[in-house]
């Protein structure tokens, strides 16, 4: 991985870090909406909420579109994808590990098993 892609990776993650910025990504996967439709649900000001939305582009999650008057923000699913594929990779790794230690205890607890029915014949 190069440093552009760490950069890119630490910006995504530190734009999840927070929960408004979440609670806007989630919104966001049920549609598009604009700066006023996310604000809604929100105790802080229309200007906070853009801030969070900049913040989400910046870090490549949403993108904005204009439509007459209105732009809209987009979640952008490709760089959710690049993100989970990230993620996925580690947790591949984890699992292999995982399945390598639950054959170990299984052939070790086979081997006790076969050692105390031969001692209690």
């Amino acid at each position: 991985m190069n440093t552009t892609e760490d950069a890119d990776l630490d910006r995504a993650f530190l734009a999840l870090a927070d929960p408004a910025r979440r609670r806007i990504i989630a919104r966001l996967s049920r549609g598009p909406a604009t700066v006023n439709e996310l604000a809604e649900p929100f105790e802080i000001s229309k200007q906070a909420v853009s801030k969070h939305i900049q913040v989400l582009e910046q870090a490549q999650l949403v993108t904005r579109s204009r439509d007459a008057q209105r732009r809209p923000v987009h979640l952008n699913p490709a760089r959710l994808e690049a993100l989970t594929a990230w993620i996925d990779q580690y947790r591949l790794i984890r699992e292999e590990q995982f399945r390598s230690l639950d054959a170990v205890l299984n052939a070790q607890a086979a081997g006790k098993g076969g050692r105390q029915s031969k001692e209690s014949s």
